[in-house]
């Protein structure tokens, strides 16, 4: 069993919007995804998949986008992002849902080696640029949601997390989610969201005692990042 991740594949099925307006680093990106995905992951692998999945707006539209990532090899654990507005109550998505794919809001997963996926969205972090007191509200919430998430994991789990939004600002200052994540023991945090020239901000190694990495779409040229075993 290998761990995998790769996010925002920004899928489009139902109402197809090409990537390529966000730069030609994104021609023909959904064939890319599938031919390097093929290469790469088994059926008895998981893939983490942290947000922007599909520019579906509700769950029939989005759909089409989660049945072609089914048809890929392996188990896949998806996350909500900011652009995944199809995201519906996580009883009715889970029925929705084929059997090879899981949802994560409020709880956890084990694989494998008792490592526990924990999770939220994530927000802007205090310290960025144009934080304000709304954004503020919204952090501390997602630091709820992730909180409850740690805590449904067994104990003695290997603990790893998966965001969206990167989990600190462009100055890698740390906050309370970061401080949480410390808390409870995270090994691993995986997140995507940034692209272009934001990607120049992420931060990706070892800090705060947390490996993190980045693996939005466009910064693994497409290519789902192997985590576990460590290649």
């Amino acid at each position: 069993m290998r761990i995998y991740a790769i996010g925002d594949l920004h899928l489009s099925s139902h109402t197809p919007k090409p990537m390529t307006i966000f730069g030609e680093a994104w021609a023909e990106h959904p064939d890319r995804t599938r031919q390097a995905w093929m290469r790469s992951v088994g059926p008895r692998d998981w893939v983490l998949i942290p947000g922007d999945i599909s520019w579906g707006m509700r769950l029939p539209e989005a759909l089409p986008d989660l049945l072609w990532i089914s048809r890929l090899p392996g188990r896949k654990v998806l996350l909500r992002g900011n652009h995944d507005y199809w995201w519906p109550s996580i009883s009715r998505l889970r029925e929705a849902l084929p059997p090879d794919m899981y949802a994560i809001q409020n709880d956890s997963l084990i694989l494998g080696d008792n490592i526990a996926v924990c999770g939220t969205r994530g927000w802007t972090c205090p310290g960025s640029r144009d934080f304000s007191e709304h954004d503020g509200r919204i952090f501390q919430r997602e630091i709820a949601r992730l909180e409850l998430s740690l805590r449904s994991a067994p104990s003695g789990s290997r603990l790893w997390v998966m965001t969206h939004y990167p989990p600190v600002n462009e100055h890698h200052e740390p906050n309370d989610l970061i401080d949480l994540m410390g808390d409870y023991g995270v090994d691993k945090c995986i997140y995507g969201h940034l692209h272009g020239p934001g990607q120049r901000t992420a931060l990706i190694g070892k800090k705060f005692g947390i490996d993190f990495h980045l693996v939005s779409w466009d910064y693994l040229r497409g290519i789902p990042l192997q985590l576990y075993p460590e290649p």
